[in-house]
């Protein structure tokens, strides 16, 4: 039963507060209710792409062009800055969608493209955080961005607390940028600020040390080569830049994601090794403490993970979690439909679809 709502001193009902409104988002009626809304738009994968390589490959072409982004860089604490770019509304107090984009993505990821665009038709607000060295500008700072590191997002959040006071903010995280998202939302726990009214993650890694095996290893090694054309080079110009911060010569050796984060995201970063990294900043240990309603949507044949590392017991046990892990649908794919070379993305309009029913229960 929810408790009743305060009350003044002379016996009236004070308002309860942004928090106060959630309360009515996790009762296990709600959640239910939620849970059948979104089973009214079930992930059926399209005819040409069926198995999940075929769905995470489709799913790089975009569908849509963005509405015009406008750029902000934000200073940060340790003398750095972060890049923020805006779709802008008219109203204030129109719900943001912030979107946090996956390993080495950026405003120009294909689903960062498809969210704008769908934000902007609903007539929300959209920003995305573009990670440090991410986007084409290397950051100054020693330090660049990984899977846990989660003050920028911090910083992003309650500075646009502070700049949109009353606009309900929907934080959408994708792969990497959802382990940021879920982990920081499970750091915050009950002391997340008050406008971050739900969230949702797109094919979170919830086990890094699992889904760093399985780039390394499957298909000879490919996935994990894919990224590190962009990181090892990256690597360089930042040791360059802050010399001594990692071996160099043992750089040039680095063929797998396990390798590379033993030589230069351990060190870069303050963790003994690749395996402290993964141990400590993996998601799924977090998932428990969260304490906003929160969509996690991932697929039983992502390429990069394993079916085994879904939480289902989580989900279960939490009020706060709903679940839709579909068995097709690739890692970040989920293309239901269009054709092989304009593809239609099924979980942006899925995210954006729970986020509206929220909005609607806390109106």
């Amino acid at each position: 039963m929810l408790a009743p709502p305060p009350r003044t001193r002379d016996g009236t009902a004070r308002s309860p507060g942004p928090f106060g409104r959630l309360r009515r988002l996790v009762t296990p009626a709600a959640k239910e209710r939620a849970l059948q809304a979104l089973a009214a738009t079930p992930f059926r994968p399209a005819w040409w792409a069926h198995s999940g390589i075929q769905q995470t490959l489709a799913a790089m072409r975009a569908q849509h062009a963005p509405p015009p982004l406008r750029a902000e860089t934000w200073p940060t604490a340790d003398g750095d800055s972060v890049r923020v770019h805006f779709v802008d509304v008219e109203s204030p107090r129109a719900p943001i969608v912030l979107v946090l984009h996956g390993l080495e993505g950026s405003r120009d990821s294909s689903y960062v493209r498809t969210a704008a665009a769908l934000a902007a038709a609903r007539g929300w607000r959209f920003g995305v955080l573009e990670f440090r060295s991410c986007g084409g500008v290397l950051n100054r700072a020693r330090r660049t961005y990984h899977s846990g590191e989660t003050t920028d997002l911090d910083l992003v959040v309650r500075t646009l607390g502070e700049r949109f006071p009353g606009a309900p903010l929907l934080p959408l995280g994708y792969s990497l940028g959802g382990n940021v998202l879920l982990k920081w939302l499970g750091e915050q726990g009950d002391r997340a600020p008050s406008h971050v009214l739900a969230a949702a993650a797109v094919s979170p890694p919830f086990d890094l040390g699992v889904c760093s095996r399985q780039c390394d290893q499957r298909y000879g090694g490919a996935i994990a080569r894919h990224f590190l054309r962009t990181l090892i080079p990256k690597a360089r110009q930042k040791h360059a830049q802050h010399p001594g911060s990692f071996d160099l010569e043992a750089l040039r050796g680095c063929r797998t994601f396990a390798r590379f984060d033993d030589v230069v995201t351990a060190p870069t970063h303050g963790f003994r090794d690749g395996a402290h990294y993964y141990a400590t900043q993996s998601c799924g240990p977090f998932l428990p403490a969260i304490r906003r309603p929160v969509l996690l949507l991932a697929a039983v044949d992502d390429p990069l993970c394993r079916p085994e590392i879904l939480p289902h017991a989580a989900v279960a046990a939490s009020p706060f979690l709903l679940a839709q892990f579909p068995r097709g649908g690739g890692h970040v794919g989920f293309v239901d439909g269009g054709a092989p070379w304009r593809p239609r993305r099924w979980a942006e309009a899925q995210a954006l679809r729970f986020f509206a029913g929220q909005l609607a229960t806390t109106g």
